[in-house]
């Protein structure tokens, strides 16, 4: 029997390493052996900073949360407390976000983490199915402009006008016959 060297595979696995070490700095990118141990490390360091990335967003919003809360005269501490105890459930996300974009909406919410403090609870009726068509029906009338409609909500409210053939209608057709 003929010997059997691995050329081709030992040339595909460095080919590969050479690969992911593209754009690495100096020799890094050029020596199989240094390239394949750099490419450990960056998988190590991948790794890591998938998990480091989560705590530093949370780090981030919860600084944001806090500059709100001062320019409100009241510490971040209170104010997550008192959110608690008024029932309110909002991540920390959603209130960087709002702390950023809506100072006046976030000072809403201070008062009502003030008057969580106090023992006061906020009571949240959850929305049913109804409520939610009614509001979704309001939305639609407000935007008189229907070609700023998505082709599912126009298809819905031709069903509702039973007009017939929308489900194969195009946009285009949508809209004209809706108007």
């Amino acid at each position: 029997m003929p010997r059997v060297k691995n050329g081709t595979i030992h040339r595909a696995r460095r080919k590969k390493v050479m690969k992911q070490a593209k754009g690495y700095f100096g020799s890094k990118h050029r020596l199989y052996k240094t390239a394949k141990e750099q490419v450990m490390h960056s998988g190590v360091y991948a790794y890591r900073d998938r998990r480091q990335k989560k705590r530093d967003f949370r780090k981030l919003w919860i600084t944001r949360i806090n500059a709100g809360c001062r320019e409100n005269e009241i510490s971040y501490s209170r104010f997550i407390d008192g959110l608690s105890k008024a029932g309110v459930e909002v991540n920390r996300k959603m209130l960087s976000e709002i702390a950023i974009d809506s100072p006046q909406a976030f000072a809403e919410l201070v008062k009502v983490a003030k008057a969580g403090l106090e023992g006061k609870t906020v009571a949240a009726a959850p929305i049913k199915a109804e409520a939610k068509k009614e509001v979704k029906e309001a939305k639609v009338e407000e935007t008189k402009d229907y070609s700023k409609l998505t082709v599912a909500e126009l298809r819905e409210m031709a069903k509702e006008q039973n007009i017939s053939g929308y489900s194969t209608m195009k946009k285009a057709d949508l809209l004209a016959n809706i108007k």
